[in-house]
């Protein structure tokens, strides 16, 4: 792994990250018990190897992930970048109720709930989570430049929206990042919004770029792992997809590196093909495996292992989340 991590604009004139991130979700739930000693240390760790953006959500833990880093934000604001989202709207009553707002009011309230629980000023990049389409596109951006006016976010992003919703929110204000599943595995973002970030200048950062675990060679689900209950770890489903990842095995096995490290090697490559920039985020309570993932950016994939990549998207079983 390199001693330095090259960093990259988190929009066309955006402040420089670390060209990988750090998505904290799992640190809360989903992924099983949370250790929070553990996810500490990973936290300092990261920012020690020179990884800069972390990723979290009002959503994550209702609440929780934001809570939680907010002592590492405390000790170490002036480098870490922190993204937070909007748009979900969970209770801790009812935290299996997902409902989507992005209602003007809404996220007034969101932000500065999320600016207290991270207690920090000022939110480095402030994403829209969903879309509401109950909600016209250009009320809900005017509400959130509104915030950049306030100085209560210095950046905005969006996530997972089409090409056409991206340009329409550019147009009012710049977007900085776009955030979309993207991997070996997904690859719909490619059919448009890529072409169409590159061309605005928007960064994207790819959530799971590991397929959830599927593309490491090392899956291991806990009993209340809420990835049980998604089509692409079904059991109808799991096998073939199992199948699918052996390939990225394989030439893991053959250059003596990691599954994961092709999958993320796999990753940056994208970002010459479209010429955009690309900030994957990958979520780990290990350090072993923030070191592994770091070591993707080492790793330069050749025509052939990339041509043996690119029909796996195309065996994949399930629908992603």
């Amino acid at each position: 792994m390199t001693n330095m991590i090259a960093k990259v604009p988190m929009g066309k004139e955006g402040v420089l990250v670390g060209r990988q991130g750090l998505g904290c979700m799992g640190m809360s739930e989903f992924y099983g018990a949370a250790d929070p000693d553990a996810s500490r240390r990973v936290l300092d760790l990261a920012l020690d190897l020179g990884v800069t953006h972390f990723d979290t959500a009002d959503m994550y833990g209702v609440g929780a992930n934001e809570e939680f880093l907010a002592p590492f934000l405390r000790d170490n604001r002036k480098r870490a970048h922190i993204a937070t989202k909007y748009g979900y709207r969970r209770s801790l009553d009812t935290p299996d109720d997902w409902g989507v707002t992005n209602d003007p009011a809404h996220i007034h309230r969101a932000v500065d709930a999320s600016l207290h629980r991270l207690g920090v000023e000022v939110i480095d990049l402030y994403y829209m989570h969903r879309r509401d389409p109950a909600v016209p596109l250009a009320d809900s951006i005017g509400a959130m430049a509104d915030l950049v006016q306030a100085g209560k976010v210095r950046a905005l992003g969006l996530c997972e929206v089409s090409a056409t919703e991206l340009s329409e929110a550019h147009a009012i204000h710049p977007i900085a990042a776009l955030q979309s599943e993207w991997s070996v595995f997904s690859r719909d973002i490619e059919a448009e919004v890529a072409a169409t970030a590159a061309r605005l200048g928007t960064a994207i950062v790819p959530f799971a770029p590991l397929g959830r675990g599927l593309l490491t060679g090392a899956l291991s689900l806990a009993a209340d792992d809420a990835r049980r209950h998604f089509p692409r770890f079904s059991e109808a489903n799991l096998d073939a997809n199992t199948r699918a990842a052996q390939v990225i095995g394989a030439l893991a096995a053959a250059r003596g590196v990691s599954p994961a490290q092709i999958a993320l090697a796999w990753l940056h490559d994208r970002a010459r093909v479209f010429g955009v920039t690309v900030i994957p985020i990958p979520g780990t309570r290990q350090p072993a495996r923030l070191r592994e993932n770091l070591g993707a950016l080492d790793i330069t994939l050749t025509a052939d292992e990339l041509a043996t990549l690119a029909p796996l998207a195309a065996q994949v079983q399930g629908q992603r989340v």
